[in-house]
């Protein structure tokens, strides 16, 4: 009898433990959190830098996980291990091809407001039928989301 209750206890334990152990499903974007931040050639602090960011803000995406280490992958295509203390759920988005206008809806006939040149980063959110908000330190309107990187084509973002 009280071996029962002990295998109770532990079974409950168990299974208010696996929560704290679930991750994230891959691939999945995040951002940079620190001023700096190193990539690494793998999942360890004993692996050579192969990068030093320094760009808070910028996308990457995840696309293995190992520990507390993330393989992420970085707008350019390199990839590499980093920390995930060195990241931020806050979904951000890079302008990739040429310059893209920013509209006041949705839809291609809205009113321009902005433009944003190639490599400019800001937050995304609203991701809906191909457009995304897109904020650029308070400048935002919504951009076609296959002239960003920093979301998988068609995703919905909130």
């Amino acid at each position: 009898m009280r071996f029962g209750k002990w295998v109770v206890l532990g079974v409950v334990a168990l299974g208010l433990a696996v929560p704290a152990f679930a991750q994230r499903k891959t691939p999945y974007f995040v951002s940079i959190k620190a001023e700096k931040a190193r990539m690494r050639t793998g999942p360890g602090r004993n692996y050579p830098s192969n990068w030093l960011y320094q760009r808070r803000g910028l996308p990457l995406k995840v696309i293995d996980i190992y520990g507390e280490w993330r393989k992420v992958e970085d707008p350019d295509g390199t990839q590499g291990w980093m920390l995930a203390n060195l990241l931020d759920d806050v979904r951000t988005a890079m302008v990739i091809g040429t310059v893209s206008e920013m509209r006041d809806a949705p839809r291609f006939n809205a009113r321009v407001s902005w433009r944003a040149a190639p490599g400019v980063v800001g937050r995304v959110s609203r991701c809906a039928s191909g457009w995304c908000w897109f904020d650029v330190a308070g400048r935002g309107g919504y951009i076609e989301q296959s002239h960003i990187w920093g979301t998988d084509p068609g995703e919905a973002v909130n």
